[in-house]
């Protein structure tokens, strides 16, 4: 930007006379803790906007940072708004605009993730991108592949840390062969890029992306994936042993019940054990128990 676009002042402008490019939907429950604050103490920090003539030749302006807070505004029925107004051209506009949310210190959503790739189809090389952004050139090549891609599963996986980016590469990288990404996710492993709690979010990111697609799809329909010979086998494998472990449980449980049974009838078969439990008024057992332990009969 140039020493005459960093020109700028705080003034008070209408509302009304704000347009917005590029609108963004925004969190509800963060826009309302914005309203509140707003309400509780005021603007603690102006928007941003660059002067342009209307159609009707009147100046109006066009919104650079800040759409939650002059949403806030408008919200709360709010006429005129502080904003410090810097003289620019569209093209920076933008890139002020992309550049302040990219660069947020919290979770980017996938749309402020995209606007990675949206300077870089505006002729921004990754290192410009970087520079005007304070995201490191190796975040900002690796986005940029994931975006490609269209990984939106491994993008969210990324940025909330759940992922790293180099093994987050490493499975983009091996394809769509099952087995290249479980080479890829040992690799990982092995080379200490995925440990511990990380190679399991891994793990169900993968199976997700695998059943579900790379795409999150929330407003696009998306095509079910294809049935094959290997899926329904996998699939038929986990469940088989998803039983097998359910009757290991029975049976260790029914185990455990022949014993308390068993130790139950030689307990109850001494008098002076009896005459202990009355005395302290646990003479009774449960239904179930009682009916086995008294009759004699089994635990089925």
């Amino acid at each position: 930007m140039t020493a005459k676009h960093r020109t700028s002042e705080v003034r008070m402008i209408p509302v009304g006379l704000i347009d917005v490019l590029n609108p963004r939907e925004r969190n509800k429950r963060v826009f309302d803790e914005i309203v509140g604050n707003i309400q509780a103490i005021g603007l603690k920090k102006p928007i941003t906007v660059t002067p342009r003539t209307g159609d009707d030749k009147m100046e109006r302006y066009i919104l650079v940072c800040g759409e939650g807070r002059l949403n806030a505004f408008r919200s709360l029925n709010q006429v005129t708004i502080p904003a410090l107004v810097v003289d620019v051209s569209d093209e920076d506009a933008f890139i002020m605009s992309l550049s302040e949310n990219i660069a947020r210190r919290q979770c980017r959503p996938l749309e402020i993730l995209a606007s990675i790739k949206q300077l870089r189809d505006r002729g921004y090389s990754p290192k410009d991108i970087a520079t005007k952004t304070g995201l490191t050139n190796q975040y900002v090549v690796g986005i940029l592949t994931l975006l490609q891609h269209g990984e939106e599963r491994l993008l969210i996986a990324v940025e909330k840390g759940r992922v790293p980016l180099n093994a987050a590469l490493s499975i983009v990288g091996a394809g769509d062969d099952d087995k290249a990404v479980q080479a890829a996710l040992q690799e990982a492993y092995e080379s200490g890029k995925l440990r511990g709690r990380q190679l399991m979010e891994a793990r169900k990111v993968i199976e997700r992306r695998q059943n579900l697609g790379r795409s999150l799809g929330r407003s696009t329909s998306r095509k079910a994936p294809d049935v094959s010979t290997s899926s329904l086998v996998r699939t038929y494998q986990r469940e088989v042993e998803r039983q097998k472990m359910t009757v290991k449980k029975a049976e260790f449980a029914q185990q455990r019940l022949l014993f308390v049974v068993s130790a139950l009838r030689q307990f109850f078969a001494d008098e002076n054990f009896i005459n202990l439990l009355r005395a302290e008024g646990l003479d009774t057992l449960p239904e179930y128990l009682d009916e086995r332990v008294r009759s004699g009969g089994s635990t089925q």
